[in-house]
């Protein structure tokens, strides 16, 4: 195990990049009496690693490297066995003469049995806190292994959010109007991938197509072994140029393409895609569950960039920039989320549940200027109030803020409109 020990050696002389703090709070769980495996999990490239390392400094200023142990495993030298596994912790104390109290495991998704093993060295080394990152499929909340059941807590990353951004670019909330409303369109064109935002203009591009290369050959074609390929390219390249999907509609257009492929085998490409993190669908809002299968769903993906650069028919369509941001920070939020539409195909974008209940009714709309729209819109809003038995409406804009009092067939509700920048910044944290 030459290799245990050249890691350690080489972790003990590392110094640490230069580290923007993220919104994210894992520093609670250093000091908790629950002991459990805290998992970060979430899309490529959002910062999992950084975070890790942030949290690494912090608890360093009173451990030493010896307590505190970083492995790598996407680590070229590492070979992927259980060997190395099984290995690892006893090597680890011989080198170090002690048990770890933090290891923090970067990427360890790929190794064989790698659950299993954690699971072992977890029960076996109970006052070890255990710090796990993943990018796959193969930790994602529905795939956490059985054996790690009951026993991590998962934490899921997300891109920048806006006041990330602007703590990326050094950007004070009390800069000049001009500058922020620049900065937030930057955001919503280019996204928060952190290497995307700190990146040249000139590189942003072809880094967003390195991404969407490794999510289709990396995460989707090699973790799930697909013979298809030109077909599962297909369904992406569908799924990104258009804004709502039914399974039958899918079908026929990858028929149409000229791709031979079974319904079940579509559907569980779209799961595929869902659990590497790149998209997420949302059904309509109904009681019966007939009606959520059956219905068309929308669907939303995890960074704007994908729409404004990797989407071949986007053209400047902003009202589907400012829809996907809101989409992304309801899902940060951990809030269950729907769409309406009744039978004269008015629909309202978000219908937000507070337990069993309906908590909140989004609109998103980035341009309010043209007077039917406006009527359009807020039309929607009061038929799906009646419906639902929800007065808690809310219009996400570009620069509209009011409250105000609409009326349609004689039902009153009022109406907050709010800049989608604004909204963005309301809501930082994630309890809200």
């Amino acid at each position: 195990m030459e290799i245990v020990k050249t890691i350690l050696e080489e972790w003990r002389e590392r110094e640490f990049p230069e580290i923007t703090t993220r919104d994210l709070n894992i520093d609670k769980y250093l000091s908790s009496k629950i002991n459990k495996i805290i998992v970060l999990n979430g899309f490529r490239r959002v910062g999992k690693t950084y975070i890790l390392l942030d949290e690494l400094k912090k608890i360093l200023k009173n451990k030493n490297r010896k307590e505190v142990i970083y492995i790598n495993f996407e680590d070229e030298r590492i070979p992927l066995k259980t060997e190395f596994l099984s290995q690892l912790f006893p090597e680890i104390i011989k080198v170090t003469g002690k048990v770890p109290d933090f290891i923090f495991l970067d990427e360890i998704q790929n190794f064989p049995a790698w659950s299993k093993w954690l699971r072992r060295v977890y029960d076996l080394y109970p006052k070890t806190k255990f710090f796990v990152t993943g990018s796959s499929s193969k930790m994602s909340l529905n795939k956490i292994p059985t054996e790690l059941r009951g026993r991590y807590l998962l934490n899921k990353i997300f891109p920048l959010s806006f006041p990330e951004f602007l703590k990326f670019k050094k950007i004070d909330l009390q800069t000049n109007k001009n500058k922020l409303m620049n900065s937030f369109e930057e955001y919503l064109i280019y996204g928060g991938l952190p290497e995307i935002v700190l990146a040249n203009t000139s590189e942003r591009l072809e880094i967003a197509k390195s991404y969407y290369s490794s999510v289709v050959n990396r995460d989707l074609i090699e973790t799930y072994s697909i013979r298809n390929k030109e077909s599962m390219k297909a369904i992406l390249s569908l799924l990104l140029n258009s804004t709502s999907y039914s399974y039958n509609r899918l079908y026929n257009s990858m028929k149409s393409l000229q791709h031979e492929i079974g319904k079940n085998t579509l559907i569980d490409y779209i799961n595929f895609i869902e659990d590497s993190f790149f998209m997420f669908s949302l059904p309509i809002f109904s009681y019966k569950v007939k009606d959520r299968m059956q219905y068309p769903k929308k669907h939303y993906f995890i960074d704007n960039i994908f729409l404004s650069k990797i989407s071949s028919n986007f053209s400047n369509n902003y009202g589907r920039l400012y829809e996907n941001l809101v989409a992304v920070n309801l899902l940060k939020k951990e809030k269950e989320f729907f769409y309406w539409k009744n039978e004269e195909h008015e629909e309202v974008d978000f219908v937000v549940k507070g337990g069993l209940k309906i908590d909140k009714l989004i609109q998103v709309c980035s341009n309010l200027d043209d007077e039917g729209v406006m009527k359009r819109e807020v039309r929607a809003l009061i038929k799906a109030s009646k419906e639902l038995r929800c007065k808690n409406l809310l219009i996400i804009t570009k620069d509209k803020e009011r409250e105000e009092t609409f009326e349609w067939f004689g039902v009153k509700r009022k109406i907050k409109l709010i800049p989608l920048w604004k909204w963005l910044l309301e809501n930082k944290n994630l309890s809200d």
